[in-house]
């Protein structure tokens, strides 16, 4: 098998809410709107997020995204009043976990060892 890329999804409720919500969070428009009920952020190393229409699936996804500066994401989210309160630390990362409007958890995780996935 030949996997050329990862793309991560994540349903939601309110298509309109969903995805002003992330543009917040990403501070940009999608990269991509394939169709109606589908909007897509591609990432500096080729990862992309998909945020889809899809009710009865809405707040049961997760995802992990990788960031090489946890505080000053921390301090964005903050800004956009985000609860940052879910943090862990490790020798190898350090994340914070957030949910979206439908309560999709998303962990914004910052490699502080070279081996793990960035």
């Amino acid at each position: 098998m030949n996997i050329k890329n990862a793309i991560a999804s994540v349903a939601v409720k309110d298509m309109v809410a969903s995805v002003s919500w992330y543009q917040k969070l990403f501070e940009r428009e999608p990269d991509s709107r394939p169709m109606p009920e589908v909007a897509e952020w591609k990432f500096e190393r080729g990862g992309w997020l998909q945020v889809y229409h899809l009710p009865e699936r809405a707040g049961a996804c997760s995802v992990t995204l990788a960031v090489s500066d946890l505080e000053e994401v921390i301090a964005h989210l903050d800004q956009l009043q985000i609860d940052t309160s879910t943090r862990t630390t490790d020798v190898k990362v350090k994340t914070v976990m957030i949910v979206d409007l439908d309560g999709n958890h998303i962990a914004l995780a910052q490699a502080l060892d070279s081996t793990i996935a960035q």
